[in-house]
């Protein structure tokens, strides 16, 4: 019998990492990098007294639009004016921009937007006979303000007091004679020092006629337009393009590039990379084994084959991509590929299809099962298998951002339905060539073992570790839809989670010393294959325990009270789709030490679970100007904000709560 050699070494150490993905990727979509509240207490001077506001910000903001004329020719600029006037002490963000030399960025930050004409979907859609010149938005030059989000003191810009916006527009030559009415809609958030408003948008109108030529009487801008620049009009004639700088980080790499002109070319390089950065990540690298194992069989046979299924493969992937970009085009409320994991439904399928996807790859299908079954049978070597394993590898990517490719999405989301595409599409090119170039070369995968016990223990250990991430998957969606809240979600399913992997580590045990002689190779995979097993018990166990947490379920009634009581409260988000959140809570929150403070008097412990339809949770989420979890929030008995944090240790909570205690000010992230 063929042994486990050289050849196995590199798949079978790859089954650790495989465990660790089944556990912690699914919520990295919940990790990456969560902002720093900047309208929660803290933002400026502390408050003196709890200050979180929970209204609208349309209580602070007052917008109304008007254009330059009531009566416009054909072929004549149309200039339009929205106000803005902010209340008193309050201020909103900038637009979405470049910050100026001296200004710090704030990713999450919720900007003051217009949409124009927005149609059923919400994104701006043409007016018949009206050009509209939405890149030549004239803002006005905006206050700034000093704050500590968690980075150290800076400068940060936004808009405050009564101002202007402009949008310049032209009438068509052509344009047919009659009443215009032009929707805008204006997004926005007031916040002050002491809290933020809930974010709000209106619909606010412009009326105006297009006359026959000569029958209106060309007339000066009326007071409203004092400070907008008429200039602009020469230069969007003269077919200039504003300058649009993209900045990108990647590790101690800082550069920026104007994506104008040829700059789009770079652009689509940059964002090709972070798609091929996404399978280096914990969510896609251990599977890449089982396609490789694939190919390699694929290869013995024929090589045109071989390259036709990497490419069937590729096509799964950026058509996967594809898909995401067109969504995010044509849904207002999609605006990243994080969200789909909020949907118990898609969290059910993503588990279903990686399921089926396991089966077939693991050689389950040998026995006799129905002819129905077999139809839908996705090995390797089929032209099915190699379309959905291609998706199924671009699916379990979105948890993870690659360095480079976020940047690249977060720009495309704001430039329209065509550029999203190629930066997506982009996307998807990058995480799909190296399967291309495998699939072209198979020498590159000579070195894998084709067939044999080691190959099969292989695919059967990748197997069983895959439905426990089905299982993961579809647990967490279930609960999604069962629970009730406030009440916290069934935990039941991380026992079939639990007991896949405790099988798939035995299982590699078992067959190690079966089809090896060699003690150092019994030693290493079957050790590998041991400590598979005992986390996965461990697992079950720690995932189903009540805790030693006496944790109060959020409902803004149970907050209010424990903040009228002059108690200091902690307030910890998780869900069950959110396996870092678990992570912290078991590592930090359930220690003895963290434990016994939470549990002790004047403090409150209050959970909010967003599994499932948890709209109270969500809304002071949003209310926090947050979009991701984990997050540890710490309040003082005043209602300051002591502590705001994504990642925290035991120490960080201690020190946040004996300083809630003592009434003093954030300890910082």
């Amino acid at each position: 019998m063929r042994t486990l050699g050289r050849a196995a070494v590199f798949p079978c150490l790859t089954l650790l990492i495989a465990l660790l993905c089944v556990w912690i990727a699914p919520s990295a979509a919940f990790a990456q990098s969560p902002p720093k509240i900047p309208g929660l207490p803290g933002f400026g001077r502390p408050p003196a007294e709890p200050a979180v506001v929970f209204g609208d910000s349309r209580d602070q903001v007052d917008v109304t639009v008007s254009a330059s004329r009531d009566r416009v020719e054909p072929g004549e600029d149309l200039p339009i004016a929205l106000r803005f006037k902010v209340a008193r002490g309050y201020h909103i963000w900038t637009a979405p921009s470049t910050p100026a030399a001296g200004f710090a960025q704030f990713e999450s930050a919720i900007r003051t937007e217009i949409t124009l004409n927005p149609d059923a979907s919400g994104k701006s859609a043409p007016l018949a006979g009206v050009a509209f010149h939405e890149a030549f938005l004239q803002w006005p030059t905006p206050h700034s303000v000093e704050a500590d989000l968690g980075e150290g003191l800076g400068k940060y810009e936004v808009y405050e007091g009564e101002f202007y916006a402009f949008l310049p527009a032209s009438i068509a030559a052509d344009a047919a004679v009659g009443a215009r009415e032009l929707p805008l809609e204006v997004s926005f958030q007031a916040c002050n020092d002491k809290g933020c408003s809930a974010p709000a948008s209106v619909t606010v109108v412009v009326k105006f006629e297009v006359v026959a030529a000569g029958s209106a009487p060309s007339a000066a801008l009326g007071s409203a337009f004092k400070t907008f620049d008429p200039s602009v009009y020469a230069r969007i004639g003269a077919g200039a393009a504003p300058s649009k700088i993209v900045k990108f980080s990647f590790f101690w790499l800082h550069f920026t590039l104007d994506p104008s002109g040829n700059g789009i070319v770079l652009l689509l390089f940059v964002a090709a990379v972070g798609g091929l950065l996404l399978n280096l990540t914990p969510c896609v690298l251990p599977v890449i084994p089982l396609k490789i194992i694939g190919l390699s069989r694929a290869a013995q046979g024929s090589r045109a084959k071989c390259f036709l299924l990497g490419c069937i493969m590729s096509l799964g992937v950026i058509g996967f991509w594809m898909g995401l970009g067109l969504a995010i085009a044509s849904v207002k409320s999609f605006t990243s590929t994080n969200q789909l994991f909020q949907t118990p439904w898609f969290t059910i399928g993503v588990g279903t299809v990686i399921g089926i996807m396991a089966i077939g790859m693991a050689g389950f299908f040998s026995l006799q099962l129905p002819n129905w079954v077999h139809s839908i049978e996705a090995k390797h070597d089929s032209y099915l298998g190699s379309a959905l394993f291609g998706v199924m590898t671009a699916v379990l990517s979105t948890p993870c951002t690659a360095p480079l490719m976020g940047t690249a999405v977060a720009w495309a989301t704001t430039e329209g339905p065509t550029m999203i595409l190629l930066v997506f599409g982009a996307v998807g090119v990058g995480m799909a060539f190296p399967f291309v170039v495998l699939s072209a070369s198979p020498k590159l995968i000579d070195h894998m073992p084709r067939t044999g016990p080691a190959s099969d223990l292989i695919k059967q250990v990748m197997g069983l570790l895959l439905l426990g991430a089905a299982a993961y998957f579809v647990g967490a969606g279930v609960s999604g839809l069962m629970v009730t809240p406030p009440e916290p979600p069934s935990h039941i399913y991380w026992w079939i989670v639990a007991a896949l992997g405790t099988a798939a580590g035995v299982w590699l045990l078992v067959r190690t010393v079966r089809i090896t002689k060699k003690t150092g190779h019994r030693v290493v995979f079957g050790g590998v294959g041991a400590f598979v097993a005992a986390i996965s018990v461990l697992i079950g166990v720690t995932q189903t325990a009540t805790g030693p947490i006496d944790w109060i379920y959020y409902t803004p009634e149970r907050l209010a009270a424990a903040q009228a009581d002059g108690q200091v409260v902690v307030v910890d988000f998780t869900a069950e789709w959110c396996a870092n959140c678990k992570t912290l809570e078991a590592l930090v929150l359930n220690t003895s030490a963290v434990a016994e403070v939470l549990n002790s008097d004047g403090v409150a412990a209050i959970k909010v679970d967003l599994t499932g339809n948890n709209e109270a949770g969500n809304a002071l989420l949003k209310a926090s100007n947050r979009v991701t979890i984990p997050l540890l929030l710490v309040y003082g008995r005043d209602g300051t904000l002591v502590l705001n944090a994504s990642e925290y240790t035991a120490a960080q909570v201690l020190e946040a709560i004996a300083a809630a205690r003592r009434g003093g000010g954030a300890v910082g992230e």
